[in-house]
């Protein structure tokens, strides 16, 4: 006896909708957001519990405190859908795509001892953000009055130099913001010592930074993102969930040539895959550019300079170089082994 329970979480209430195997409403019910609260709903179901949620700020919560009390717990990204709506509905329609398996996108969530992990790599994102925003607060300033600018401004024995060309209006916000920059930096290498700190629970971080352009901070974001490799049986899902998957379009792909049906010349390719996540393609992205610009006698760098001289742009050499890190990385993480030369040969052919 199934029971599919679609669940609406807000701040302050929660809807239920408890929908059976074929298709009839049950019963429904407003709790408190409150973790007690909603184990003891759910676990007042008879019955088998396939439980539904959308992600959002409290769905990793409620995912660990339900899935030792339901037989399913799936976390779904919300649709857009056009008509009347409201809590109630949206806890239907959660609990009827579950039952009918028109689910479009599944969330995962990864296991508790992660969480400190992935809670690292959060606040070292935050801080280096944070950080680069700033930054821009600080040059614009110098800009809106005609100023060139060098690295100096950011830098604290610099800084009154630079401070006394601007006129006094401008002056003093420009101090305040040099003073949060230099608070911020402090943090930013306490995030660091985190984030490494955290690492050491994992040791596969330590055998992925071995690839090239990775390093200890890029790995640990890669291990916090992706929890384990065998959420993806090829690379090129691993790809497509990095960001760096093509997208392919046609249409009228046959035209008739001397009475003989012949494929078209079209073009197919639009671009990267839009879904994805976007930290890791930037780790990728960033360990590539590594490898072009401090690594010269690398196998991948001599292969992008082959690219180069082959007449292809700069820009998708990087990406075929940044596809040819993720599938090394992946390779390397399934099978637990620091970095080799012989993957990215066996990885060349994408």
């Amino acid at each position: 006896m199934e029971r599919y329970i679609g669940i609406d979480v807000h701040s302050q209430s929660c809807t239920l909708a408890v929908m059976g195997a074929t298709g009839k409403k049950l019963k429904s019910q407003v709790v408190e957001t409150n973790g007690k609260v909603l184990v003891e709903a759910v676990r007042a179901v008879a019955g088998q519990r396939r439980v539904c949620l959308e992600e959002g700020t409290q769905s990793a919560w409620l995912y660990e405190i339900l899935r030792p009390h339901a037989d399913e717990v799936v976390v779904t990204f919300p649709d857009k859908h056009q008509g009347p709506k409201d809590d109630l509905r949206d806890a239907w329609m959660l609990a009827n795509q579950l039952r009918t398996g028109s689910i479009k996108t599944r969330v995962y969530k990864g296991p508790r001892q992660f969480t400190g992990l992935r809670d690292a790599v959060r606040g070292y994102n935050m801080m280096m953000h944070d950080g680069v925003r700033l930054k821009n607060r600080l040059k614009a300033i110098y800009r809106s009055r005609g100023i060139g600018t060098t690295s100096e401004i950011y830098e604290v024995e610099a800084r009154n130099a630079w401070l006394k060309k601007l006129p006094p209006s401008h002056r003093r916000l420009a101090q305040l913001l040099g003073e949060e920059l230099d608070a911020l930096v402090s943090l930013q290498e306490e995030a660091a010592s985190w984030l490494r700190e955290e690492s050491k629970a994992h040791p596969i971080v330590r055998k992925l930074s071995t690839a090239p352009g990775m390093g200890p901070i890029r790995s640990a974001q890669v291990v916090a993102i992706g929890v384990t490799p065998h959420r993806f049986r090829t690379k090129r899902q691993f790809w497509s969930y990095c960001g760096l998957g093509i997208v392919t379009r046609s249409s009228a792909d046959w035209v008739r040539q001397e009475g003989q049906w012949v494929r078209a010349q079209t073009q197919q390719t639009r671009g990267l895959n839009r879904n994805r996540n976007p930290l890791l393609k930037s780790v990728f992205k960033g360990a590539a550019t590594s490898v072009v610009q401090q690594l010269k006698e690398d196998p991948l760098c001599q292969h992008y300079y082959r690219l180069l001289e082959g007449g292809t742009k700069p820009n998708l050499a990087k990406l075929t170089l940044a596809r040819r890190i993720a599938a090394a990385v992946l390779a390397m993480w399934k099978k637990e082994e620091v970095y080799d030369p012989e993957i990215a040969q066996r990885t060349k052919k994408a």
